[in-house]
Formats: structure tokens, C-alpha cells, sequence
């Protein structure tokens, strides 16, 4: 079980902040990749594509870390560091919740056989600074 979220990261994720994702490449090297994100009581949720890097990123090693980036004020941000899984469970629904949050829209970017999964995020450790 993972930590409870603090408000302002409440805050954060259930409005339309952009995140950044850390997983880890297979030669221990760093990936990034900004993302749109929901959260689910004190989970945080993330969409992806099954197959992706990000995906087996995590399948391999699910430590993973989140930067959320106040857009009001660039030196205030949250660091969240924690563990990953993937369900395909939901992940057409959040795919679409997050697009609508973000664009106004259902996302309409998919082919017919894109397979769409959660990464759902538990915080292990929680920085802020601002």
C-alpha cells in the first residue's frame, strides 16, 4: 500500500497537468515521457499503448517516478516516486476520460486493434518544493 496523496497532488491530478514519467530503460538509463494523468483515490492513473516502451519499461521493473509541473508556478512542482503495474482492465474508459479532461474530446487516435492499458502508480515517497 501505498502513500496517501497530499491535496495539493489532489489537486494536480484531477486537473489538466501534464506529467512526466521515469521508468527505466534495460541498461539502467532513464526514459521520459509526458503524459496525461487521472487518479483513483490515491493512485494515480496513466494510458499507454500495449507493447510500448514505457510498458515493458515497467513489466520489467515497475519503480517508477512522476513529476508533476505547476504550470502557474515552474518552481513549484511534486516528485513522486513509486511502483507500477499494468491492467488492461479500463483502459479504453481511461484513455477517453483523460482525453475529454484534456481536449474536451473522446480520443480518436487509436487504430481498431490497439489494445490500451492502465499504469497505475502507488506512491512509495512524495517531494515538494514551492
Amino acid at each position: 500500500m501505498g502513500q496517501r496523496l497530499p491535496q495539493r497532488v489532489r489537486e494536480l491530478a484531477d486537473g489538466p497537468t501534464y506529467v512526466t514519467l521515469a521508468t527505466i530503460r534495460p541498461d539502467g538509463s532513464p526514459r521520459l515521457t509526458v503524459l496525461w494523468v487521472a487518479r483513483d483515490g490515491d493512485d494515480l492513473l496513466l494510458s499507454t499503448v500495449r507493447g510500448r516502451a514505457k510498458e515493458r519499461d515497467i513489466a520489467r521493473d515497475p519503480r517508477v517516478g512522476l513529476m508533476f509541473l505547476d504550470q502557474h508556478d515552474p518552481y513549484s512542482y511534486v516528485e513522486i516516486r513509486g511502483t507500477a503495474w499494468v491492467t488492461e482492465e479500463g483502459g479504453r474508459e481511461l484513455i477517453d476520460q483523460l482525453a475529454i479532461k484534456y481536449t474536451g474530446e473522446p480520443y480518436k487516435w487509436d487504430g481498431p486493434d490497439t489494445v490500451r492499458v492502465v499504469v497505475r502508480v502507488s506512491a512509495d515517497r512524495i517531494i515538494t518544493m514551492g
